[in-house]
């Protein structure tokens, strides 16, 4: 296990990254938008689901692969944003999926929590940062006399994705609140989704031309 001292500053760390809106948060609000506030928290559990498996990946050497080759990092950062893209012209696609006329149609509706946690696990899964942010960041807070180099990054990182799952649960439970106010009309029901499938879409074009 890492120091306290250590924990303590690891804490502070990853709660002032997490907590600066970033790409996740870009991704639970286009979530929310589009399918709703259950849809969004189980994206979120499921992104946390993805990460977890990164950070085995990471505390056993791949992290360190993947931030040292341009090919590995591009290769994830492509097949990352071609996925949000797809996602958000499914959801422009169904943007009448929240209008009383639509609701009962077999083929418009909202997302199962299961399909949802798997979609949010192949989005962390494919996000090249979640691979360099675990790699780049946990060794520095590793002290090699404190035991099990492995193990207190497996710590870390769960402390780190804890924190992530509060921070995104908190930005989805708040849009849902202002997702309610901007749907009592099919016409806004359309626009609030067609924006969350924008959101989404923009957010993989911008990871796919982000170079770091």
């Amino acid at each position: 296990m890492p120091a306290p001292d250590r924990m303590i500053a690891f804490f502070l760390a990853a709660l002032v990254i997490i907590a600066v809106p970033g790409p996740s948060v870009l991704f639970v609000i286009g979530r929310v938008l589009s399918h709703g506030r259950a849809t969004a928290l189980a994206s979120v559990l499921g992104n946390a689901a993805g990460c977890v498996v990164v950070l085995v990946m990471v505390a056993l050497g791949l992290g360190t692969i993947v931030q040292s080759s341009q090919v590995a990092f591009t290769a994830l950062k492509v097949a990352g944003a071609a996925y949000l893209v797809w996602l958000g012209v499914q959801a422009i696609r169904h943007r009448n999926a929240l209008d009383p006329e639509a609701i009962g149609r077999v083929d418009v509706g909202p997302i199962s929590p299961w399909a949802a946690g798997r979609q949010g696990a192949l989005v962390g899964l494919t996000n090249p940062k979640v691979y360099v942010m675990f790699a780049a960041l946990l060794p520095q807070f590793v002290a090699p006399a404190a035991g099990s180099p492995q193990l207190q990054m497996l710590v870390l990182g769960a402390v780190m994705i804890v924190v992530g799952i509060c921070s995104d649960g908190v930005w989805a439970l708040a849009t849902a609140q202002l997702r309610g106010l901007l749907t009592r009309t099919p016409r806004r029901s359309r626009a609030v989704v067609g924006t969350g499938g924008v959101l989404m879409i923009g957010l993989g074009g911008w990871l796919a031309v982000s170079r770091s």
